[in-house]
C-alpha cells in the first residue's frame, strides 16, 4: 500500500507517534478523536493524504476522521510478524476491525499475578507487579464474574491446620486467587456486609508492566482499579467506608475515579501520612524530598455514616502555661492561685529562682526546663491550664469577664445547662490540660484531634512487624489500626483485596474484627497465612502490647478453583520454544480455548508461529485461553469434567448459603 508507506514515513515527523521504531496506533488514533491540530496540519501538508482524508465542503476542508482511524487500525497498515499471524488465523479482528479499536469493548483485566514489592519511589522500593491484560468485548463476557468455586479448604487455630468440615458466619476467610474474580464472588454472600475496606494498590509509578504511552498508562490502570472498585462498593454496607492507599503519581487519577463511583459528595477526607524521614541519602536527590503518601477515604452513604471523634498523642501544648493552686477539701473557686506553670516547675525541683536553675543546666537549660514542664503539666493535669478567649459567650459570662477584668487575680465560675462549669479569668476562659488527656493505644496520652495530616505513626522497624521476612510494601500495623478505630467497632467486617504480607488482617485479628483477605501470590513462609498463624500464637509485634494480644483465634483458607488459570504461569515461565510446545499441546487437550482460535487455520500456519519469538509465542498461548473459564463456576460443580469433590461441593454450598 504506497498511501500506507507514505503515511507511516509522514507520523514519522511527529515524535508523539513513534517509540523503538515502533508506531504507536493507539496514541494516532486518540490524537485523531480528539481532532489534534498538530496533527490535522501533518496531514494537510500532504497532497495524496489531504485528498484522502479530507472532504471539500463548499470550500471548507472537513476531516474524515472515522475513515482515517479505520486505515490506521486495518489488519494491513503496519501489521508485525505477530499481528501477521493473528490476521492469518483469524484471532486479529473482529467484524473487520481490531477488537482493542472497536468502540463497543470493555476493558477487564482476568487474571493478575501481583508480587507486592513496595510502593514507595525509591528505586529499590518500586513494586515489581506483572500485569496480564486483553481487552475483552461485552459478548465475550459472560460467565467471567459468576461466582466461581473454592477448594483447598483449611482452617487454622492455635492446635495448627486442620480439614475444614463446616463453615460459621463469623469465620475469617483468607482467600487465594484473582481479587476481580474473588471479589465477584464474595458479593452473592457478602454483599452489603462489609463496614470497612482498605486497600494497598499497585501504585503504577514505572516499575510494573503498564508500559504504554502515558495516555494509555493511566486509562489501563484506572480500568484496573475501577473493575474492582465497582465490586468493592457493593459489598459496602450502607454506612461503610473505604480507605484506598496510594502515592502522588495516580492520586488525582484515583480521585477523579473515586468521585465518580462514589460521588464526590461521599468524599470523606484525603489524609495525607508522613511516610518516610528527608534523611539518608534521600537528601542528596534534587528537589523537594518525597515522604508522603495518601489514604483517599469515602463512605458509601456519608448521610448514613456516623464519624467518630478520635485522639491521637502530641506533644506538650505550650499555651497550657498556668498552674492553678487550690486548698484541699474546698470547692470554692474564690479561693484558687493562679500562677506561671515554668514558676511552679522550677519551685517544685528546688530551685528559688530561674537564674539558679540557668546556673545549674547552662547551655542545656531551655532544653531540660522544656521537658520538665511536659512532665509536670501531665502528672498535674488537672490543676495546669491556659487562658484562651471565649467563642460566643452568654449573656451570664460576659458578665463575668468584666468582673475578673477589674479582679484580676480572681478566678469566677458559672454553671452552664449541662451541668459543667466554665472558669473565667482575667477575661478569658480557664481550661484545664486534663482536657488532653486521653487513653490512647491502652494508656493514658497528651493528645490533640486527629487531623487530614497524620504524623504520629512511625514506619521505623515495621520490617519485623508479623516474624515475616516480606518487608517492602509493608504498612505499619498501627496505621491499620488508626483506619479500623476511625470506622469500625468490634466484630465488624473488613476487607482487603490485595493483602499482600497481610497486614490488615493481622490487625483485625488482633482487635477482633471479622475479616476476609485476598491476595493471589504464594509468598512461602513469609506470606499472609504465614504471618497469621504467628499472630494466633501470641504474635508480639506491631499493635501486640498497646491492645494486650495474647493469642488464639482462628481463621479459615481456601482457593478459587482454577482451570485455564493453571497455564498462565507456565507459559510465563516457559524457558524456550520446547517447553512452551508442551504446554500448548497440553492447553489443546484439557484448556477452554478461544472460540476466535481458528484450528485448522492454525495447523496450517504452525510453521509461521514456530518463527514466532519465544515472547510472541507466549503472547499467543495467553491470548487463546478462553478468560471466562480461568477459575471453575460454581454453577458446574457438578460437572465430571472438574471432578470436583463431594466435601467441596458441601462446603461452597455453604459458602454460598444454599
Amino acid at each position: 500500500m504506497e498511501l500506507a508507506s507514505e503515511l507511516a514515513a509522514l507520523l514519522q515527523q511527529d515524535g508523539r507517534f513513534y517509540a523503538n521504531d515502533q508506531l504507536l496506533k493507539n496514541q494516532v488514533t486518540e490524537y485523531a478523536l480528539k481532532l489534534d491540530r498538530d496533527l490535522l496540519r501533518l496531514l494537510l501538508s500532504h497532497d495524496r493524504l489531504k485528498a484522502h482524508f479530507f472532504v471539500d465542503v463548499d470550500g471548507v476542508l472537513v476531516f474524515d476522521r472515522d475513515k482515517f482511524i479505520r486505515f490506521i487500525n486495518h489488519k494491513a497498515f503496519l501489521p508485525d510478524s505477530y499481528t501477521s499471524f493473528k490476521n492469518k488465523i483469524g484471532l486479529a479482528t473482529a467484524d473487520g476491525r481490531f477488537l482493542h479499536e472497536n468502540r463497543d469493548v470493555v476493558l477487564v483485566w482476568p487474571y493478575k499475578d501481583c508480587v507486592l514489592e513496595g510502593g514507595q519511589t525509591k528505586e529499590e522500593q518500586k513494586r515489581d507487579e506483572i500485569f496480564w491484560n486483553e481487552t475483552l468485548a461485552p459478548d465475550d463476557v459472560d460467565r467471567l464474574l459468576a461466582p466461581k468455586l473454592f477448594t483447598n479448604w483449611r482452617r487454622y487455630d492455635a492446635d495448627g491446620s486442620h480439614e475444614v468440615t463446616e463453615l460459621q458466619a463469623t469465620d475469617n476467610l483468607i482467600i487465594k486467587g484473582n481479587n476481580l474474580l474473588a471479589l465477584a464472588s464474595l458479593k452473592k454472600r457478602f454483599a452489603g456486609e462489609v463496614k470497612l475496606i482498605y486497600i494497598d494498590p499497585p501504585y503504577n509509578i514505572g516499575g510494573d508492566s503498564f508500559q504504554y504511552n502515558d495516555r494509555f498508562n493511566h486509562s489501563t490502570w484506572l480500568t484496573f482499579m475501577k473493575n474492582r472498585l465497582s465490586l468493592a462498593k457493593e459489598l459496602l454496607r450502607p454506612d461503610g467506608a473505604l480507605f484506598v492507599q496510594i502515592d502522588h503519581h495516580e492520586l488525582a487519577y484515583l480521585t477523579a475515579l473515586l468521585d465518580e463511583l462514589f460521588g464526590v459528595e461521599n468524599r470523606a477526607q484525603i489524609i495525607s501520612i508522613k511516610a518516610a524521614s528527608p534523611s539518608g541519602f534521600k537528601a542528596y536527590n534534587p528537589g523537594p524530598i518525597d515522604v508522603t503518601e495518601f489514604v483517599l477515604f469515602y463512605t458509601k452513604d456519608k448521610s448514613r455514616f456516623q464519624f467518630k471523634t478520635t485522639y491521637v498523642p502530641a506533644a506538650y501544648h505550650s499555651n497550657y502555661n498556668k498552674y492553678v493552686e487550690k486548698e484541699e477539701g474546698k470547692e470554692d473557686v474564690s479561693s484558687w492561685k493562679v500562677i506561671p506553670l515554668k514558676q511552679k516547675v522550677l519551685e517544685s525541683h528546688g530551685f528559688a529562682s530561674e537564674k539558679e536553675a540557668k546556673e545549674q543546666f547552662k547551655s542545656l537549660y531551655k532544653e531540660i526546663l522544656r521537658g520538665l514542664i511536659a512532665d509536670f503539666a501531665f502528672q498535674n493535669a488537672d490543676k495546669v491550664a491556659s487562658v484562651r478567649d471565649f467563642h460566643k459567650p452568654t449573656k451570664a459570662v460576659k458578665e463575668l469577664q468584666a468582673k475578673s477584668r477589674v479582679e484580676k487575680d480572681k478566678v469566677f465560675t458559672h454553671q452552664k445547662q449541662d451541668g459543667l462549669y466554665t472558669y473565667v479569668y482575667r477575661g478569658g476562659e480557664l481550661t484545664f490540660y486534663s482536657r488532653k488527656i486521653h487513653i490512647v493505644d491502652g494508656k493514658p496520652q497528651v493528645t490533640e484531634l486527629l487531623s487530614n495530616f497524620w504524623d504520629h505513626i512511625s514506619w521505623a522497624g515495621i520490617a519485623k512487624e508479623g516474624y515475616v521476612k516480606l518487608k517492602n510494601g509493608k504498612k505499619p500495623e498501627k496505621l491499620i489500626k488508626q483506619l479500623l478505630e476511625l470506622v469500625a467497632e468490634e466484630g465488624d467486617l473488613v476487607l482487603d483485596f490485595f493483602l499482600a504480607s497481610g497486614t490488615t488482617t493481622a490487625v483485625a485479628h488482633k482487635m477482633s474484627y471479622q475479616y476476609i483477605g485476598i491476595e493471589q501470590l504464594d509468598y512461602g513462609e513469609d506470606d499472609c497465612v504465614a504471618r497469621l498463624q504467628n499472630v494466633i500464637n501470641g504474635d508480639q509485634t506491631g499493635i501486640s502490647k498497646s491492645v494486650n494480644w495474647q493469642g488464639g483465634g482462628s481463621f479459615v483458607y481456601a482457593e478459587l478453583m482454577q482451570w485455564n488459570e493453571q497455564f498462565i504461569p507456565r507459559i510465563q515461565a516457559a524457558a524456550d520454544k520446547e517447553s512452551l510446545q508442551a504446554v500448548w499441546a497440553e492447553m489443546q487437550a484439557k484448556a477452554h480455548l478461544s472460540y476466535r482460535l481458528n484450528v485448522k487455520a492454525f495447523n496450517a500456519e504452525a510453521a509461521t508461529f514456530t518463527d514466532l519469538s519465544l515472547s510472541d509465542q507466549r503472547r499467543f498461548l495467553l491470548e487463546v485461553l478462553d478468560k471466562n473459564q480461568l477459575y471453575v463456576p460454581y454453577s458446574e460443580r457438578d460437572d465430571a469434567l472438574y471432578a470436583v469433590s463431594e466435601t467441596d461441593k458441601a462446603l461452597n454450598r455453604q459458602f454460598y448459603g444454599e
